[in-house]
């Protein structure tokens, strides 16, 4: 009898790469579908917006985090002046980055590096839960024109990383979004050069938001530090203010003051009969 060897099948490899362009889609199933039929256009969401072109991120929005604008202007890199000026000439056919590369104003790498910054930067709370359904505006482009794009799947995996991230350093969202208060915790670490220039904004009023568009850094930096800062004990979220106390000897004085004063008769027959239950 003879016999014949057959060398086992080979075993499927895993296309690691397609793999990872498929595990995504759960931030916004509505984005998904927008990369998906590669649609242009901006998906407007609770807490920012996203420009599509062919499927793909081109930019992000969200007042929570500085714009390139304000990046690029807040350390002198770009004059604030000839920010403005090419955004307000960007039209359909040159938009403001290329009439700033074409004006020579600033270097393609420090441009893209900066709309990658705040792309990332935005897109992270544009893409935060929301109970606000989003809506998609068709053929919509941004004004600062073509610089770079990112997948979807790319986005939204950094997205996650960030919030993983986060949620290592502090668990509670609350310092995200409220004013903050320092505490001057004794036994605190010191705190790094970065984190003293943010200390020294921290007034009870201020929130994330607002030192990030002060100190013209990324908000999820900011945030980074401000919940690295809460963890040492040197910040806290500011307590809201208790309510004043209603006057309720205030209220029916002024309602005593107006019937007493008012000229309508059916007002007028009840204090008669009032008074007229009181004489008995």
């Amino acid at each position: 009898m003879t016999m014949v060897e057959t060398p086992p099948p080979r075993l499927p490899v895993r296309d690691k790469a397609g793999a990872a362009e498929r595990s995504w889609g759960g931030l916004s199933p509505m984005l998904t579908r927008l990369a998906e039929e590669r649609a242009t256009g901006v998906l407007v969401r609770a807490r920012g917006s996203l420009y599509l072109v062919d499927g793909r991120v081109a930019h992000a929005e969200s007042p929570a985090a500085p714009g390139p604008g304000a990046l690029l202007t807040a350390h002198g890199t770009l004059a604030t002046g000839v920010w403005r000026d090419a955004v307000a000439r960007a039209d359909d056919r040159r938009g403001a980055a290329r009439l700033l590369l074409d004006g020579g104003h600033v270097t393609a790498g420090a441009l893209e590096l900066c709309h990658l910054a705040s792309l990332y930067d935005a897109a992270y709370f544009a893409l935060s839960p929301s109970s606000t359904p989003g809506r998609f505006r068709y053929g919509i482009t941004h004004r600062l024109g073509p610089i770079l794009s990112l997948p979807v799947a790319a986005l939204e995996r950094e997205t996650l990383r960030r919030r993983d991230l986060l949620h290592a350093i502090w668990p509670d969202p609350a310092p995200d979004s409220v004013p903050l208060a320092r505490t001057y915790a004794s036994g605190a670490p010191k705190p790094t050069a970065r984190q003293r220039r943010l200390l020294a904004l921290i007034d009870g009023v201020r929130t994330a938001a607002d030192l990030a568009h002060a100190l013209g850094r990324q908000a999820f930096h900011t945030l980074v530090d401000v919940r690295r800062l809460v963890s040492a004990g040197l910040v806290a979220p500011q307590e809201p203010a208790p309510a004043p106390a209603p006057d309720d000897g205030g209220v029916a004085a002024a309602v005593a003051e107006r019937l007493a004063h008012t000229t309508d008769p059916h007002i007028t027959l009840l204090k008669r009969l009032r008074d007229a239950l009181e004489a008995l």
